[in-house]
């Protein structure tokens, strides 16, 4: 079955729905959710895209992200993937929302008004194979580090995010993913 992406304007008003390989061949702005996810040590959950993803494959991003389905609230579609993806589901918080284009592998765009979801979780996640190659943990520092060493490991849209936020943001994130949000 097809899957289709929510079209929005620069208010994140739906105007359509679009088939998701001809959104990302014509770069149309669509609707997204990206989720961060700390431990309680305050470390970032990354995950290493599966290799056979339709782009940006085996390139490490953030703990989670999609798309919500027409008919779908973001939060529920950001539950839904992590437990899809990352097998397992945690108490989300809603943080900011952006907007970017950026150019991804096999001649792709993601042109997306991304709602930024963070939440806490200190159990040991159970990826989806065909979803996830790998994950870890890593301090805002190693990550940080990681970033500039070899910017070509990591996703576009997580390059983008944490460079347009900078270190203080993610801060930010890591505190509202502690505060009142419970591990589960």
């Amino acid at each position: 079955m097809e899957e289709r992406l929510i079209l929005v304007d620069g208010d994140d008003r739906a105007v359509g729905v679009g088939e998701k390989m001809r959104v990302h061949r014509d770069g149309v702005l669509h609707r997204a959710f990206s989720i961060f996810v700390f431990d309680e040590a305050g470390r970032l959950m990354l995950q290493q895209r599966a290799t056979g993803k339709y782009h940006s494959g085996g390139l490490w991003s953030n703990t989670c992200c999609g798309h919500p389905r027409e008919g779908e609230a973001t939060e529920a579609a950001a539950h839904r993937r992590l437990g899809e993806e990352m097998g397992f589901d945690c108490e989300l918080r809603g943080v900011a929302r952006i907007v970017y284009r950026i150019e991804v592998s096999q001649g792709l765009i993601e042109h997306e008004y991304d709602h930024i979801f963070v939440g806490r979780y200190d159990g040991r996640p159970r990826p989806n194979p065909l979803e996830v190659r790998d994950w870890a943990w890593r301090s805002a520092a190693d990550l940080d580090a990681a970033l500039r060493d070899r910017p070509q490991d990591f996703s576009g849209w997580l390059r983008y995010i944490l460079e347009r936020g900078g270190p203080e943001e993610l801060e930010r994130w890591r505190e509202a993913a502690g505060e009142g949000l419970a591990s589960r």
